[in-house]
């Protein structure tokens, strides 16, 4: 539930921005900073909060955070102005990374050792789902009764998953001998910072597409305006489907799925760009790009495993690499789109982004082996 609260702020926003820009008096351009805003406030919120809360009880983590992200909605909701919008989507994205992180330790805690990337998998879950079933609605909702209630829902949901947390989720004790310095030590594994780079880089190539892919349908495909929310869902049952059964995989052999995954994405990601003149095949092409989404999952337990005594701040991390994946391949699929390739550049772009991930998997493998660890759950 907290996963599709967050999958479905973070992506209905771009679909709600031309309502709320009105009704800020803003223009499209300006409005998009909105946006920005949210995932700074991921990228600075994933690991602060997550060092500031290594002392305290996980459950209570949780709740706090859902809360945090509920207020932080609820507030947008209610934006009187443009700066004030800023603010409180900036405090919206604080939660994002840290929960993220420390609900995937949570539900990795509750089964045995041979099914975490499983356990990862269903808190992720809700992210894909969203893109799916939460962003159509919230987009219906801001279009029936106003862009705030895109806003409210979310607040809605992220206040009943709080809920849901304090009757369901085990009743741990706070590690007293934790300490922000113990947290941030992790980061002198450069193990850490590999793994960080592989999805930071590697997980590029999935946004360059999927930014890009209405446009593409529209001007290279030349599909009515129409059926691209079918397109676009068909891209998010790809995702869940891979978050599914790219985890079962990856329990028995960790590093060498996630490099699989990798190389599947290049492969896909370049056969998009010769896919694009057909509905069927885009089709086909968009949906085994979702499928290696199942990459976020997979490098989650990786960091899990080498983390020790750092695994909040370093689960909590990886969502702020995926941000800054997220602004890096639509940065660069727009460079190749504004050099005059064509919309279906965003491919090549993509493919190029997964293998440079691949070349950091395996620099990340090579050292694995170095260090004993063999890319399963060695690490703890």
């Amino acid at each position: 539930m907290g996963g599709f609260a967050i999958g479905t702020t973070e992506y209905a926003t771009m679909s709600l921005l031309p309502f709320f820009a009105a009704g800020l008096h803003v223009d499209a351009p300006t409005a998009g900073h909105v946006i920005s805003a949210y995932a700074l406030g991921v990228v600075v919120g994933a690991p602060l909060l997550a060092v500031v809360a290594s002392r305290f009880s996980r459950r209570t983590v949780l709740i706090a955070l859902m809360l945090l992200f509920a207020v932080g909605n609820g507030l947008s909701a209610l934006a009187p102005d443009y700066r004030s919008m800023l603010v409180f989507r900036f405090i919206s994205g604080l939660p994002h990374g840290a929960y993220f992180g420390i609900a995937s330790l949570v539900a990795a805690s509750l089964v045995p050792h041979g099914r975490r990337t499983q356990a990862v998998a269903r808190v992720m879950l809700g992210l894909t789902v969203a893109t799916i079933v939460g962003v159509p609605l919230a987009n219906a909702l801001g279009q029936m009764l106003g862009w705030r209630w895109g806003f409210g829902i979310v607040a809605m949901i992220a206040a009943t998953t709080a809920a849901a947390i304090a009757l369901v989720a085990p009743h741990d004790i706070a590690d007293r001998a934790a300490s922000p310095i113990a947290e941030l030590r992790v980061l002198r594994d450069h193990r850490i910072w590999l793994t960080l780079a592989i999805g930071a880089i590697g997980y590029g190539g999935l946004f360059s597409v999927y930014t890009y892919l209405a446009s593409t349908l529209l001007a290279v495909t030349h599909v009515s305006k129409a059926i691209v929310p079918l397109v676009l869902a068909v891209f998010g049952l790809g995702m869940t489907l891979g978050n599914l059964i790219v985890p079962r995989f990856a329990d028995r052999a960790l590093m060498p799925t996630a490099g699989a995954l990798l190389v599947w994405s290049a492969v896909m990601l370049a056969l998009y760009s010769l896919a694009a003149g057909s509905l069927v095949t885009i089709t086909l092409a968009v949906f085994a790009i979702g499928l290696g989404g199942g990459l976020g999952t997979v490098l989650q337990t990786r960091l899990m495993d080498i983390a020790q005594d750092g695994q909040g701040l370093a689960a909590a991390l990886n969502h702020s690499a995926f941000n800054f994946a997220n602004a890096l391949g639509p940065w660069a699929g727009g460079l190749a789109i504004t050099a005059g390739l064509g919309w279906t550049a965003s491919g090549w772009v993509g493919s190029l982004l997964a293998i440079a991930g691949l070349a950091l998997w395996a620099v990340a493998w090579k050292s694995g082996v170095e260090t004993g660890d063999h890319g399963r759950h060695t690490g703890n």
